[in-house]
């Protein structure tokens, strides 16, 4: 199963706080949370004024939000992210470390702005949700990846 997922965090080079994950599946589920252990009051002026005001402020804790994602990605997903590097992370360290993600899910995620690099750049539409709403981003995101013959 494919899902396409987004992150929005805090990060300051040395940790990434997530503070919302938001994820679509092939067959059009969705699934968004937020961690109530974030500390929103460490963001950056650039997250308060582009992230925050998108959260809906309804957060469970993390342990929660980790078993939720495994009942929704089912055993063996395959993730894809838009600049994935830093939403790779913050989604695995919902489960501790990398080592500790659940049986047969792939330690790695894949990019599609790589997918893109490598396919000649396509111009990529205009967002129609909310920017930096994980669960916005994340419907982009697939649709884009459809829109462009990813695979």
């Amino acid at each position: 199963m494919k899902i396409w997922f987004d992150t929005e965090f805090i990060e300051d080079g040395r940790t990434i706080d997530l503070l919302s994950i938001g994820m679509v599946r092939e067959d059009g589920a969705v699934f968004y949370a937020e961690p109530q252990e974030a500390d929103r009051s460490r963001a950056s002026e650039w997250v308060r004024l582009n992230v925050l005001p998108h959260l809906n402020g309804m957060t469970m804790p993390r342990h929660e939000i980790a078993k939720d994602i495994v009942t929704f990605a089912g055993e063996k997903p395959e993730f894809w992210a838009y600049y994935a590097d830093y939403d790779w992370v913050a989604l695995c360290q919902l489960f501790g470390t990398m080592m500790d993600l659940p049986k047969g899910w792939p330690m790695y995620c894949r990019d599609f702005k790589q997918w893109l690099d490598a396919h000649g750049n396509p111009r990529l539409t205009k967002h129609q949700g909310v920017e930096h709403n994980a669960l916005d981003d994340a419907l982009w995101l697939k649709r884009e990846f459809l829109e462009k013959g990813a695979s």
